[in-house]
């Protein structure tokens, strides 16, 4: 696993939803938070705690985070609050610094509500058939990903995609009227001429960013689409 979500919130607000394979922060009698599986965390790449708001963060609401583009990971540099004083008795049982979600569940879910769920327990078939979603590049505006992204209607759907670069050799699908397509097709090669499309694909990129988001993609989502999207920046 290189991915671990602890919510630190209460058992009613976890129960009604919470982040996709969240567990809920345990607390003994005594009031002190129980570490999870020590050697589970030691093999975790990110480890990443939340409470409601997070508010000792200063975290700004959720038009405010949108209008300044904010990340929503941070160090735990901050001002005590009961994320914070979770992931500092977290940071002595993974080799990888532990991070706090800024604005806690309150913010996140309203941006990513597709990744809030009901659900506890997960089996390991149901994580490995666990689609990952593009990654975001400007939020709600700008995505990369790979083929199969691409050609997911649920995914197209739920980041209110309404245009796509495709960089690879394979046409796609698009799923939702009235978006907008971009086919260069670019063999994934080293020989491969990608400088010569740029002019095009940024002027395309940039025409469809007011109208909604936009998914750059080629096959894996790895070289091509990595290149014209730092392009388009």
């Amino acid at each position: 696993s290189w991915l671990f979500f602890s919510d630190a919130r209460t058992q009613r607000e976890y129960d009604e939803s919470h982040v996709i394979t969240a567990r809920r922060i345990e607390q003994s009698p005594t009031g002190e938070y129980l570490v999870p599986d020590s050697k589970e965390l030691g093999c975790v790449r990110y480890c990443v705690v939340y409470d409601r708001e997070t508010s000792s963060l200063d975290c700004c609401d959720y038009e405010e985070e949108e209008k300044e583009k904010g990340t929503f990971l941070v160090s735990l540099d901050a001002e005590e609050g009961t994320a914070v004083r979770h992931a500092r008795s977290l940071e002595h049982f993974t080799r990888h610094p532990v991070l706090v979600l800024r604005g806690g569940y309150k913010c996140f879910s309203a941006r990513y509500h597709f990744l809030r769920t009901q659900k506890i327990l997960w089996m390991p078939q149901e994580l490995d058939n666990f689609q990952p979603y593009p990654v975001e590049i400007l939020p709600a505006k700008l995505y990369m990903g790979n083929f199969k992204q691409a050609c997911d209607q649920r995914i197209q759907r739920d980041l209110k995609i309404k245009a796509q670069v495709n960089v690879s050799e394979e046409p796609a699908t698009l799923f939702e009227e009235g978006s907008k397509y971009l086919h260069i097709s670019v063999p994934d090669s080293l020989e491969a001429d990608l400088l010569s499309t740029f002019a095009t694909i940024c002027h395309f990129i940039d025409a469809q960013l007011d109208r909604g988001a936009v998914l750059v993609f080629s096959s894996l989502g790895i070289s091509r689409s990595s290149a014209v999207t730092m392009a388009s920046l």
